[in-house]
């Protein structure tokens, strides 16, 4: 794995800690990249927000899939890394990260006056200092990879083999309203998970959904970022200007989004909104919009620390597996941080005994389809749920010649946690959100729950070199009943994490040698 014992040492990039110590006074920018000559490759700052506390995940992901080295922010829960414009469709596909924002500049030692006026006004005049050019052409990028992409699923919705998903009105069966019937037939099957329509898969369900299709895409998104780049580089674009071209005189739409931490601002969020895009406005000549924007221009600020962004998401990237929720459903990216704390190896059998609406076996087996992932939970309407959106990952997996949907190395079921039908040490993995004992059990129901969870996963683990991965907020509880199964489990690493506004940890427990306790299950 990146950064383990042994790793190379990577090459910092050139603006690694840039603005450490700013002008003499503290308050000067950092020493922006120079705008990319005319021919030469346009690189890119990209900003990401990641799930509290697996920041360190991220940025190995990042230097795994993409080469780049992370910096990780003060301001927890965002990472730096530089790539060059045209990577955008492979940062895109990170899992790890919620939103992306290119950096147009950023100051580490930003000194703020002490009156509001004279603070604000500080930050009206940063507008005409700061270097808009390359950030607006990766923006521009970026968006051109946007709508190029919608036009790719359009023409896709309209093939032959799609039309005749189309009902009598023209929309699109996909919904939950009109595909309950396909959906429930996949939930009563829940066990094996047919894909809907009844056919008959006799091949193995551990192929990984979509392969061939998105290397495909994957080479059409890069064919396109560096057609875009081209054609960027052979007439010069007028973003800054707020124009596109001649005849076409589109104002920009935008909106100023303040992020603010600290309590030694003497200025409110909105108001360093107010006036910065009150400034940005007056700059660019763009039209201001809440709602319907087109740029999204970001102002971080974390106690003296200030990054000038603007956005390259619309929405987090964790909305990407689930379409039926639950009470609790967990978000992709903090399931595939959770998933790589226990480096699954290929051929790995992993399970997650309490699954809600599927989202780790799901997460896991789109990102390690060389393992094979079982779920099972013992709610019927959560296994129900989460039957439905493995219906929904094998749609949007099907073939564009074929009706036969891919399957994915992924099974559910309805079980006991506390008396699971698997067999001894059979079990390389297992990754969980466990209870709160707020929205679903309680607190009281736990101090039982928790050391019977243990001792069953325990026994279904591997002696030596099974790991566990358990997310839970009843922290209390948790090292109560693991200091009474101590003998089985051994405490690894710890990741506090925050879940929906609430301190909770991820625990990395590694199976001893012991030898579980053999029992008769009535399964």
């Amino acid at each position: 794995a990146a950064g383990g014992p042994g790793a190379v040492r990577p090459v910092l990039p050139r603006w690694w800690g840039m603005a450490e110590a700013g002008t003499e006074t503290g308050q000067g920018p950092a020493p922006a990249p120079a705008p990319a000559e005319e021919g030469a490759e346009l690189a890119a700052i990209i900003g990401a927000t990641v799930p509290t506390g697996f920041e360190q995940t991220a940025a190995e992901e990042v230097q795994e899939k993409l080469g780049s080295a992370s910096r990780i922010s003060k301001d927890r829960g965002k990472i730096y890394f530089e790539v060059p414009a045209q990577s955008l469709p492979q940062v895109h596909r990170l899992r790890s990260v919620d939103n992306l924002f290119v950096v147009v500049q950023e100051f580490k030692d930003y000194q703020f006056k002490e009156s509001k006026e004279d603070a604000l006004k500080d930050l009206e005049d940063l507008v005409k200092k700061l270097p808009w050019t390359d950030p607006l052409r990766v923006w521009e990028l970026n968006n051109s990879l946007k709508k190029k992409k919608t036009k790719r699923k359009k023409h896709n919705l309209q093939s032959p083999g799609s039309k005749e998903k189309l009902s009598a009105g023209g929309e699109e069966e996909g919904t939950d309203q009109q595909d309950t019937s396909k959906e429930e037939d996949c939930a009563q099957n829940a066990a094996g998970v047919e894909p809907a329509g009844g056919q008959d898969t006799g091949e193995p369900q551990g192929v990984a959904p979509g392969n061939g299709e998105e290397e495909e895409e994957e080479d059409n998104e890069q064919l396109d970022a560096k057609e875009e780049l081209q054609a960027g580089s052979e007439s010069e674009t007028k973003a800054g200007e707020g124009t596109r071209g001649e005849g076409d005189t589109k104002v920009l739409k935008f909106r100023v989004t303040c992020n603010r931490a600290g309590d030694k601002h003497s200025f409110t969020s909105n108001e360093a909104a107010r006036d910065f895009g009150g400034a940005v406005q007056e700059h660019f000549q763009w039209k201001a919009d809440m709602t319907n924007f087109d740029v999204e221009v970001l102002l971080n600020i974390h106690n003296n620390e200030v990054v000038v962004g603007i956005a390259l998401t619309e929405e987090s990237l964790h909305r990407r597996n689930i379409t039926h929720f639950g009470p609790t459903t967990l978000r992709s990216t903090l399931a595939y941080g959770m998933l790589r704390l226990c480096d699954p190896q290929p051929t790995d059998i992993i399970v997650d005994p309490m699954c809600g609406t599927g989202a780790i076996p799901i997460e896991g087996a789109t990102e390690w389809p060389s393992c094979y992932h079982i779920a099972g939970d013992n709610n019927p309407q959560a296994v129900k749920r989460a039957a439905n959106n493995i219906c929904s990952l094998l749609k949007k997996s099907e073939n564009k010649e074929s009706s036969a949907p891919l399957g994915i190395p992924l099974d559910i079921i309805q079980w006991d946690i506390c008396n699971l039908p698997l067999r001894t040490g059979s079990v390389d993995i297992i990754v969980s959100d466990m209870p709160f004992g707020k929205r679903i059990g309680s607190k009281k129901k736990n101090w039982d729950l928790y050391p019977a969870c243990l001792m069953e996963m325990g026994r279904i683990c591997t002696p030596g070199t099974g790991r566990a991965v358990l997310l839970t907020q009843d922290k209390k509880c948790f090292a109560k009943a693991l200091s009474r199964m101590g003998h089985i489990w051994r405490r690894g690493q710890t990741v506090w994490v925050n879940v929906g506004g609430l301190h909770a940890a991820v625990y990395l427990l590694k199976r001893t040698w012991e030898r579980a306790e053999e029992k008769r299950s009535f399964w």
